[in-house]
């Protein structure tokens, strides 16, 4: 079972729809349970792109500096 990304900052950004903590949709959150880890695999790819796209240097791939 592929555990969830939640990291108990759970608000959800208004402008974004989105989990300020774990980058996940108010539907992705529900369906986590009941999802298969096909499915886990797919909405934690979103959640990656997501937290790439929007908080660059949180994504552990990125080589950003703030200097």
């Amino acid at each position: 079972m592929i555990a969830s990304p939640c990291i108990d900052v759970c608000k959800m950004d208004e402008a974004s729809g989105l989990c300020q903590g774990c980058y996940r949709s108010l539907a992705e959150i529900a369906a986590w349970s009941g999802a298969s880890d096909t499915e886990r695999v797919q909405i934690l790819a979103a959640v990656s792109q997501r937290r790439a796209r929007l908080d660059p240097a949180a994504d552990p791939v990125c080589n950003c500096t703030d200097s």
